[in-house]
């Protein structure tokens, strides 16, 4: 399977549409990331997160929500595919997902990827009135809801009887474009519930992690798949990554301020960033590609206001990687 690129849209969750005022020119600031990707043919998708407000601290900052976001963006594009990473399962019934997903995949003309993850994000949880359930329901929840979302693509009028969801027959049409369903991209790295999940339902996976993590992950997923009798090499292996690309004798310290203002320290910026040389960073993905990664997906800074590290991962690390 050839290694593919995806690239995160600024939506607000990371604070990255916060120097533009105007909600409207925010949002026409993502549309214009999500169409210089869709004119570079290098990339096979854009992605957005499903989160309400902004991390790491809650703020009054703009986050657009994700799924009304994927329905503009899809229109937005013509030919990128546009995917959540990921839809948050205790957010919305997975029937009524299920049904979202399917009409956005016959609006986007067949380029929906539909990612789902049991959801982590305690404060926005509470926040927003859904409670926080203990790992263990949320689990128990996500493993029903993949089973439900790809009933509801596939089958006419679907009975389910789960301990957290019911179905009595509804009808999902249409069911979308796609055969023989949309894709189901789920999130996480569990190894007894989400991997599992992933080998049984999954079209793709999104671990997070160093190449040795991945390693590891993918290792878990490989078992999982022999167990079920699942092919193994059919399922995309993605991680997202996000990428700081240095200027040519600039030093790590002086473009993180450049990027942050000096209000986030190195460490911190750390914690969410890989930061180097185009060199530097296509031989960290190559590492990963050597482990069993096959999909990146790249968030880039500054890209609501500057397309500079778009161009410059796509001309000075791609052909690094694909060469």
């Amino acid at each position: 399977m050839a290694v593919q690129f995806g690239v995160f849209v600024p939506q607000g969750w990371r604070m990255d549409l916060m120097q533009i005022a105007d909600p409207i020119e925010q949002y026409e600031a993502m549309t214009r990331v999500a169409q210089a990707v869709d004119g570079l043919s290098v990339y096979d998708s854009i992605w957005v997160y499903d989160h309400f407000h902004t991390v790491p601290q809650p703020t009054m900052e703009t986050t657009f929500e994700c799924w009304t976001s994927t329905a503009a963006l899809a229109r937005d594009t013509k030919r990128v595919k546009v995917g959540q990473m990921v839809t948050c399962n205790g957010y919305r019934h997975p029937s009524l997902l299920a049904k979202m997903a399917s009409t956005v995949d016959v609006l986007s003309h067949g380029r929906l990827l539909c990612g789902l993850g049991a959801g982590w994000y305690e404060n926005e949880w509470r926040a927003y009135g859904y409670g926080f359930p203990e790992t263990r329901e949320r689990m128990g929840m996500f493993r029903e809801a993949c089973e439900i979302v790809v009933r509801m693509w596939t089958e006419e009028r679907p009975v389910f009887q789960g301990k957290y969801y019911t179905l009595d027959q509804p009808i999902n049409e249409p069911k979308g474009v796609q055969q023989p369903h949309p894709p189901l991209w789920i999130g996480g790295s569990g190894e007894q519930v989400t991997l599992k999940l992933v080998a049984k339902w999954g079209n793709a996976c999104n671990v997070f992690g160093d190449p040795a993590m991945l390693q590891h992950k993918y290792d878990v997923l490989r078992q999982h798949c022999e167990t079920v009798g699942r092919n193994y090499d059919e399922i995309i292996r993605s991680t997202p990554v996000s990428v700081l690309l240095l200027k040519p004798g600039e030093d790590a310290e002086t473009a993180i301020n450049r990027i942050t203002g000096g209000l986030v320290t190195m460490q911190a910026f750390r914690q969410w960033f890989k930061v180097g040389t185009a060199d530097e960073i296509a031989d960290l993905l190559r590492q990963m590609i050597a482990v069993g990664t096959n999909y990146f997906i790249i968030y880039l800074p500054m890209l609501a206001y500057d397309h500079e590290q778009l161009h410059r991962f796509t001309e000075e690390v791609i052909p690094q990687v694909m060469g």
